[in-house]
């Protein structure tokens, strides 16, 4: 019987691959919509390989704001000297997932 309910107990939990998969992508939702509002883009623009400046068309005032805005929706900081060579969605939110 207390078998059973430890089997019953994990029916509906995800495994622990699953639920970092699960965080990952609730994370970068949480960026897209982040990104997606403070660069005035649609959010289906913000994908892992737009590049910020070519795709986006974000300028560095734009970028300042989206990271103070990143800092904010993630609860995180940004060191100035971390942002060195971030040029895509992806290495962007490389980052800020490395925080979380």
């Amino acid at each position: 019987m207390a078998k059973l309910r430890s089997c019953l107990a994990t029916l509906g939990k995800p495994k622990e691959g699953e639920r970092k998969a699960m965080d990952q992508q609730a994370a970068f939702e949480k960026f897209r919509e982040t990104a997606a509002e403070v660069l005035q883009v649609d959010a289906s623009r913000v994908t892992p390989e737009a590049r910020f400046a070519e795709d986006l068309d974000a300028d560095s005032l734009d970028l300042v704001e989206l990271v103070m805005a990143l800092e904010e929706a993630f609860d995180i900081s940004v060191d100035e000297s971390e942002l060195d060579g971030v040029e895509t969605v992806q290495q962007a939110f490389d980052l800020v997932a490395s925080k979380l």
